[in-house]
Order: structure tokens, then C-alpha cells, then sequence
């Protein structure tokens, strides 16, 4: 009979803080470091390297509710920003099992070795489910993740920066996700076995100002029939039109609605008094509310994930969506003549606007998804019709 093997305890190399005081022990992945910021949950069950190159979690750590997390892999292509050396916005992540070896013909790269390169601090190990349970029943709190190899943490100092740490309401972070330049950008959506092809006779331009913007809505907009130039968040109104666009875009992005719009809402106002086709997502759609007179307001939870239902009421339809948000625009303080088109059937908060008698609407879910379902397709199209009705042509159907 062999001898009884001793006890042996798998080292603690991450720690995740959150402000209360709590503190949750796992392994620690990718970048080595602390981290705060945040914490939320996404419900997603693909799609992580999209999720992970959002720019609109700059200041978030994710918690990814689904177990198996690195399956595919990660590669060039899928990436949701076009400068990831200036434009990673998540903090951290938070994942329940270790790190699915890669198993899929476009994979590149291991995610633990992609996390590094791009400064990311992640830990396994951790209950998801109980703490997904937790942020939906006391509210996304803000917290630390460190990594440490040798296991060696200062606890109390992580307590005391996690609860030092303001939170997002009144913070501005679109200055680290925006563009530092203008450029333009002619690729299509990727397709199989072609990958991202180009769009050599565009219809429209299209002026997207970018408060954190993903570029599959830079590719829906192209296979919309656009070309895109791309302007940083801080440009003028002038800017926008002095370039002769038959429509103007508002980003997503991160941070308070409220903050960025100091800078961003008095351009935006003008932009609508232009009488030029707008069209808005998330921040943008946020911002845009503002403009038009209404608020935004903090939610509980928010929405991170792409099984979110979302009824259209200009055309009776519910359709599946991706979402990720933190703030949201308070119907009830929407003025006389804005409409609201979309709402979550979760929680009925807003999710869509319209402006009466103008061809100017936005939508809080993300249309492009990426990750998720493709429902919300039509609405690059109903932005195309605006432009080109107003070129005096004719609207071709949604789809």
C-alpha cells in the first residue's frame, strides 16, 4: 500500500477587492499588476475578444457568466477597435474556470498570452454565479483585481483603493478611447471563407465621431453603403459639416453621459439643427437624449450580454439584441416631440428616440452586435433610407 501523498494547496496568485471589503481568492491570469475599476457581468456565451476590445468597458471589470472562456482562441480579425496600443478599455476580467485551450482553425493566440500583451489582469477560480448574484441584488460595485505570482498582496491597501475609487458617474473616459486622428475606413463586414473585403462604390458619406467606437459599426455602416471618416470626440460641429457628409454618426463609448456631454451635447445640438440624417448608439444615444432635453440616470445593474429582448414600436417587432450600458436615458424627462421607439423587455427602461418631423434617431442597444444576434441589422439601413430620401431617392426596405 503506498503511502499517503500529503496536502497540497493550490497558491491564491489573484485577489479580486471589491469596496465593501470583500475579498474573493483566485489564479491569477494575464497581466501581472493591480487593476481598479467597476465590476459587472456579461451574459454573453461567445464572443469574449470582442467583449474584452469593447472600448465602452474602459473603467469596468467583466465577470463573464459563461464557464468556458478561451475556446477559440483569439486572432486579428475579431478585434472591436482599430488601435488596440491606445484603445484597450477593459480593466480587468473575472473568469470561473481556468483558460480553455484554444481549439479553432482562426486562432492566432492563447487568450492568457493576448491578455498580457494588451495589459489586462484577470483571475479564475472565482464563483460567477454568486457573485453575478450579488451586483444583481445590491448594484455593480467597484473593486481591485491584482495578480501576483508569488501570491504576495497588501490587502488592506487593495481595500482602501477600491473604496477610494470615485466610481463612473461624473467620470469622463471617452479621452482615452477616442481617435487621436481623423481617418476614413471602407471595410466591409467579415464573411466566411472571405474574411473583410472592401467597398470600392460607396453611396453615402458618413461622418462617425468617435467616443469609443466599435468597428463593426464602422463595418455595418459600409455595407450600409458608406464611406466613413472618423473624427475624434472633440470636434466641432463646423468640422463635421465642413466635410460635406449626407449623414453623421454618434459612437458608443464609455463613462457618464452626462461628463462627456459637457464638451460633446452643444455640437451635437448643432448638428441636428443642420437638418442632416443622425444616427446614434449607446453614448451616442445617451448624448443625443440629452440634446434633445432630456437626462440620464445611473442604472442598477446595466446591460451587458446578447440575449436582451427589445421592442421596436415603429414596427411592432421584438427583436434580440446585444447590449452594454451603464447608463441610461430617463424617458420621463424626454420633452414634447421625442419619441420613444425601442424599449427592454427586461426591465423596461429606454432603449430608443426619435425626433419628430427631423431624420435624427438612436437606440441604446448595439445594432452590430458582435458579439450577438444580427435582429438590429435594419437599422443601418433605415439610417441609409434618411440619407437617401433626403438625396431625393427611394427608401429600400429594412432589413
Amino acid at each position: 500500500m503506498s503511502a499517503p501523498q500529503p496536502w497540497t494547496e493550490t497558491l491564491a496568485t489573484a485577489r479580486l477587492v471589491l469596496a465593501d471589503g470583500t475579498v474573493i481568492s483566485g489564479r491569477g491570469i494575464g497581466a501581472v499588476g493591480t487593476a481598479v475599476g467597476e465590476v459587472c457581468f456579461n451574459t454573453a456565451i461567445t464572443g469574449y475578444q470582442e467583449i474584452l476590445t469593447d472600448p465602452s468597458y474602459a473603467g469596468q471589470i467583466i465577470t463573464f457568466t459563461f464557464p468556458h472562456i478561451g475556446n477559440v482562441g483569439c486572432n486579428a480579425e475579431d478585434s472591436e477597435t482599430s488601435n488596440l496600443a491606445s484603445r484597450v478599455g477593459v480593466r480587468g476580467c473575472v473568469l470561473r474556470a481556468d483558460i480553455t485551450e484554444p481549439s479553432n482553425y482562426r486562432s492566432a493566440e492563447h487568450l492568457d498570452g493576448w491578455l498580457k500583451a494588451r495589459g489586462i489582469v484577470g483571475i479564475t477560480g472565482v464563483d460567477t454565479r454568486a457573485l453575478t448574484a450579488r451586483i444583481r441584488d445590491h448594484g455593480m460595485p467597484n473593486g481591485v483585481i491584482a495578480h501576483a505570482p508569488d501570491g504576495k498582496f497588501d490587502i488592506e491597501k487593495l481595500k482602501k483603493e477600491a473604496k477610494a475609487w470615485p466610481g463612473l458617474v461624473g467620470m469622463d473616459l471617452v479621452p482615452d478611447v477616442t481617435t487621436g486622428q481623423s481617418y476614413t475606413w471602407d471595410e466591409l463586414r467579415w464573411a466566411w471563407g472571405e474574411g473583410h473585403k472592401r467597398n470600392e462604390n460607396p453611396e453615402f458619406h458618413v461622418v462617425a465621431i468617435d467616443y469609443g467606437l466599435k468597428t463593426n459599426i464602422l463595418r455595418c455602416l459600409v455595407n450600409a453603403g458608406c464611406k466613413v471618416t472618423v473624427l475624434p470626440a472633440t470636434a466641432k460641429a463646423e468640422d463635421v459639416l465642413a466635410r460635406k457628409p449626407d449623414g453623421v454618426f454618434l459612437s458608443n463609448g464609455p463613462g457618464d453621459p452626462a461628463e462627456t456631454g459637457k464638451y460633446a451635447v452643444p455640437e451635437i445640438k448643432k448638428l441636428v439643427a443642420s437638418g442632416k440624417p443622425l444616427f446614434g448608439i449607446c453614448l451616442g444615444h445617451q448624448m443625443l437624449g440629452i440634446a434633445l432635453g432630456g437626462k440620464t440616470t445611473k442604472m442598477h445593474q446595466g446591460h451587458h450580454g446578447a440575449n436582451h429582448p427589445v421592442k421596436d414600436f415603429t414596427t411592432n417587432k421584438v427583436e434580440i439584441v446585444s447590449m452594454n450600458h451603464g447608463f441610461a436615458v430617463d424617458r420621463d424627462s424626454l420633452p414634447e416631440g421625442v419619441k420613444e421607439t425601442h424599449v427592454s423587455l427586461f426591465d423596461g427602461s429606454n432603449c430608443g428616440i426619435q425626433l419628430e418631423g427631423k431624420p435624427v434617431f438612436s437606440v441604446q442597444h448595439h445594432p452590430e452586435a458582435s458579439p450577438g444576434p444580427q435582429d438590429s441589422h435594419y437599422l443601418f439601413t433605415r439610417f441609409a433610407n434618411m440619407m437617401r430620401e433626403q438625396k431625393g431617392g427611394v427608401a429600400r426596405r429594412e432589413r
